[in-house]
C-alpha cells in the first residue's frame, strides 16, 4: 500500500515542495532511525543542490507538526524516528542500530512518584550487545 506523502503533509499543514517531500519520503518510510546527515544524503541523491538547512529546517517542521519524533539516542546524534506512537528503544553498542520495542514490552513504575515534575512523556532507551549463541566464534 502506498501513502500519499503530499496528502501527508497537507493534512499537517505543510506546503509540499519538492523538497519537503523528498524529506518526507525518505523519512516516512524509513526502517531505521536516520540522522539529517543520513537525510541529507539520500535526499541529495534526487536534489543534488539541497541545502543543509533545507533539511534540518523541514525536519524542524516535521517534529513541530508531529510527523516525526526528533531523539538523541546515540552520543552526540539527534535522529528522527518515524514511529510517533509511544515505543522505547534499543541501540546495539557494536553496530550502532537502534531498534523499537514495544512500548507494552517493559514496565516503568514510579512516575506518578515524581511528584516535583510534571512528566511530559518518557521512554527507556536500552544500550548492549546482541549475543552470540554459545557455540557461535568470537568476532575479531
Amino acid at each position: 500500500m502506498s501513502v500519499d506523502i503530499k496528502a501527508v503533509l497537507r493534512g499537517a499543514g505543510i506546503q509540499p515542495t519538492p523538497q519537503r517531500v523528498a524529506v518526507a519520503e525518505c523519512v516516512l518510510s524509513a526502517a531505521d532511525h536516520p540522522s539529517a546527515d543520513a537525510i541529507l544524503d539520500a535526499v541529495r541523491r534526487r536534489y543534488p543542490a539541497v541545502a543543509r538547512a533545507t533539511i534540518y529546517n523541514t525536519l524542524q517542521v516535521f517534529t513541530k507538526k508531529g510527523l516525526v519524533r526528533r531523539r538523541i539516542l546515540k552520543e552526540g546524534t539527534a535522529v528522527y524516528d518515524p514511529q510517533i506512537e509511544p515505543h522505547h528503544h534499543v541501540v546495539d553498542e557494536d553496530t550502532g542500530t537502534i531498534y523499537d520495542v514495544p512500548w507494552s514490552a517493559l514496565e516503568v513504575r514510579g512516575i506518578a512518584d515524581l511528584s516535583d515534575y510534571e512528566v511530559l512523556e518518557y521512554q527507556v532507551v536500552i544500550r548492549g550487545r546482541r549475543r552470540r549463541p554459545p557455540d557461535s566464534p568470537a568476532q575479531v
